[in-house]
């Protein structure tokens, strides 16, 4: 697949995604979740464009990964012990590696309660400017799958300001957007998703807040 290509394949899936809702929770999850893959594989592309190693995994690669965790790292059923994690907080590469991928796996078999914990304990334990800034995302995302807008917001705006020039800022922004439409403040929703129009035309962020907006009339 060429790099040239990639906008016909974005119009081509995006015109198959349902439209998004507030009344379906479950089509909103599937929807962020099919955009984020898409989105990983955009970066991967660039970078390999790039000759430049690439520090994203896409969703798609950890599907049915084994994932070894020490024991007091959150855990479920799916999850073994294993002595090759150090100690809390150590930079250990390997130990980060297999949080981050634990906390994903887990994201995409949609145990939210899991990769939530996960993602928690990797913000808490390792620093990361690529997986860091991701997992304050997902922490986001998750916490408004649940509905705790408060929580939400909180982990978007620590990504925002703290990373203002990773490419999950714009999409942050738009699920602020977000947060402010299912708590009915449709006028700060709309200041919010222009805002992101704005000031990130080319991000495939603009196009979902533009959407709401068009849907919002």
């Amino acid at each position: 697949m060429s790099i040239k290509s990639l906008p016909i394949i974005y119009i081509f899936i995006f015109s198959f995604l349902p439209v998004v809702t507030f009344a379906s929770e479950n089509e909103s999850v599937k929807s962020d979740i099919l955009f984020l893959k898409i989105q990983e594989l955009e970066e991967e592309i660039a970078d390999l464009r790039n000759k430049i190693e690439s520090q994203n995994f896409l969703i798609e690669k950890l599907i049915d990964e084994s994932l070894d965790l020490k024991e007091d790292i959150p855990q479920n059923n799916n999850v073994t012990l294993s002595k090759d994690i150090k100690f809390d907080g150590v930079e250990d590469p390997e130990s980060k590696e297999q949080v981050y991928k634990a906390a994903v796996s887990a994201l995409e078999k949609q145990d939210f309660k899991e990769a939530f914990s996960l993602f928690e304990y990797f913000v808490d334990s390792f620093n990361d400017d690529e997986k860091k800034p991701l997992s304050y995302f997902w922490l986001g995302e998750i916490s408004l799958i649940n509905n705790d807008f408060e929580k939400s917001n909180v982990f978007f705006m620590e990504l925002i300001s703290s990373y203002p020039n990773h490419y999950r800022v714009p999409l942050a922004h738009k699920k602020i957007g977000d947060i402010y439409l299912k708590s009915n403040e449709i006028e700060n929703a709309k200041n919010k998703y222009n805002y992101v129009v704005r000031e990130y035309p080319n991000n495939t962020a603009s196009s979902l807040a533009l959407q709401l907006l068009k849907n919002m009339e």
